[in-house]
């Protein structure tokens, strides 16, 4: 799975409001680690990487999330249901995981 940060500059040159509190949710959870890339969309350059793949998905609101899962693609405009959809879930899943290897094996122990 990988998962594209796309934030936005907005025409004056300033960084989105909205964007910089996410990408400070990001950090403050610690989910900026399951984050694979972060892409500027300039508005001030409509050929800039993040102006391009919002065209190319029809979005049109900032800051949002591209998760690429095999051949399925996944966008997000909400930073609440990208986090519960994918983040949560894989991280439930991971742990759940390692809690059914313990209990499959209980020569194992926790480090």
């Amino acid at each position: 799975m990988k998962v594209t940060f796309v934030k936005k500059i907005l025409k004056d040159g300033s960084p989105c409001r909205k964007c910089a509190d996410v990408e400070r949710r990001l950090n403050s959870s610690g989910y900026m680690s399951s984050i694979d890339e972060i892409v500027i969309a300039d508005e001030r350059d409509e050929q800039s990487p993040g102006m391009l793949l919002a065209a190319k998905n029809g979005v049109e609101l900032a800051p949002f999330f591209i998760v690429e899962d095999g051949e399925e693609t996944r966008i997000y405009t909400v930073y609440f249901k990208f986090v519960k959809e994918e983040l949560e879930s894989t991280l439930k899943s991971s742990s759940q995981d390692a809690e059914d290897t313990l209990r499959a094996n209980p020569d194992l122990d926790y480090i």
